[in-house]
């Protein structure tokens, strides 16, 4: 299995950056698929962002795009997410998370986001 710890998260302003780190352990982390999911109060979780399994490869939800970046580094088996000009509907909480290919097993326990006006 592999377990995962999110961190960065916090209190920031409209067009403020934030840089997220998920740190992954367990299993060969590397063979996984790892994501950025969100969930904004009220709402449901939603996917933003992902990388292959090397990390070649990023895609990313329009809502994001342009503005966030995800990367991740085998070597440390960290996943990052740099988010640049925050906008209140940023606020959110954000999990990491990895799987085989598009189903995901392991999940964080999220770290707040709150971008204020």
């Amino acid at each position: 299995q592999v377990q995962l710890v999110e961190s960065g998260g916090g209190l920031v302003r409209t067009g403020d950056s934030l840089r997220l780190s998920c740190a992954a352990s367990g299993r060969t982390p590397d063979t996984y698929v790892l994501a950025w999911f969100r969930q904004a109060p009220g709402k449901e979780r939603k996917w933003i962002a992902a990388t292959s399994r090397s990390g070649a490869s990023t895609y990313y939800t329009d809502s994001v795009k342009g503005r966030f970046t995800v990367s991740r580094d085998n070597a440390k088996n960290i996943l990052y997410l740099q988010m640049n000009s925050l906008k209140p509907e940023d606020t959110a909480i954000y999990y990491c998370a990895a799987g085989a290919d598009t189903t995901f097993d392991y999940w964080g326990q999220g770290t707040q986001v709150t971008v204020s006006s």
